[in-house]
């Protein structure tokens, strides 16, 4: 019970709840702005969007296994990979996911799946011949966190109405082109064309959605490295794998990283993680505030800091 305690950080958990119902308002904003525009038009576009949200959320496990070269391996082909995470599930009560290897020296991981039960972890044979065993049960513990966390439900969600922003601004930008949306709202030549209004609406809401989404995902992975550090009781693996992964990408040809950089956003290291990014545009958070965050749990666990 002790160690539970350690996976709390009252901190994140408000930055995350502002953040989500920060979205949640633009989302409100966004969904009343254009009823009021569009009336009825909305009503078909949100159908489609739904529909690819769903498709989505549902088929995200086989998409993303797909996308990353990633195959499914069972106990014989790889049986010390099956039982870590076997361990390791038991150890965050959690049902084992599928397991899946990916042919590349890129050194990561990541996990997908809608929920606990349909849920998939992935490993790339760099990580795997790469690391340390202890390294390796640090990052399975860091992907089987994201299982926990429902995060594929969590940045679906997230992103509902920015895929209609998304949609939006394409489908105003040809109506204004080819004269759809009906023309003026009011039908009066000197009122605002309904076409300008939804583009400038949408354009504005995908902006600051995706600068929310984007920083929702960084909370993600704090909460992913914390939940590592609960279910192992020993963050300084994760430290320790953060560092070698990081440090072994910079040596791995380009043309391997172009192959798998499509994975950046699922990977526990984006192998593009050296690009000077501003903080504000990045799916992780940067790698030493990673670093500090987990050193800090290992001092407050009496734990080593790597």
């Amino acid at each position: 019970m002790k160690r539970k305690a350690y996976g709390r950080d009252a901190g994140l958990t408000w930055r995350m709840l502002f953040t989500s119902s920060m979205l949640g308002l633009l989302y409100v904003f966004f969904a009343l702005a254009l009823f009021y525009v569009l009336n009825a038009g909305l009503v078909l576009m949100l159908v489609i969007v739904g529909a690819l949200a769903f498709v989505q959320y549902f088929t995200s496990d086989k998409l993303a296994l797909r996308a990353s070269g990633a195959k499914v391996v069972e106990r014989e082909e790889a049986p010390a990979l099956h039982d870590m995470i076997e361990r390791l599930s038991a150890m965050a009560d959690l049902p084992k996911p599928r397991v899946a290897i990916i042919e590349s020296e890129v050194p990561n991981a990541f996990a997908t799946g809608r929920n606990k039960k349909h849920s998939a972890v992935a490993v790339t044979t760099g990580l795997w011949n790469r690391l340390e065993p202890q390294e390796v049960e640090g990052v399975l513990a860091h992907e089987l966190s994201h299982i926990a966390n429902r995060d594929v439900l969590v940045m679906t969600v997230a992103s509902f109405f920015a895929m209609l922003a998304a949609l939006l601004t394409r489908f105003g930008l040809y109506s204004g082109m080819f004269g759809g949306f009906g023309g003026n709202r009011d039908n009066n030549n000197n009122s605002v064309p309904v076409w300008l209004i939804v583009v400038v609406v949408s354009v504005v809401t995908y902006f600051l959605s995706q600068i929310l989404i984007l920083a929702i995902s960084r909370y993600r992975e704090y909460a992913a490295d914390r939940g590592s550090a609960l279910i192992t009781g020993a963050p300084e693996h994760l430290m320790s794998a953060l560092q070698k992964i990081a440090s072994q990408i910079t040596m791995i040809p380009q043309q391997d990283l172009r192959q798998v950089e499509t994975m950046n956003a699922f990977f526990i290291v984006p192998t593009n993680w050296r690009k000077r990014t501003a903080e504000l545009f990045m799916t992780h958070p940067p790698m030493e505030k990673r670093l500090a965050a987990l050193a800090e749990i290992s001092r407050d666990m009496g734990r080593p800091v790597a």
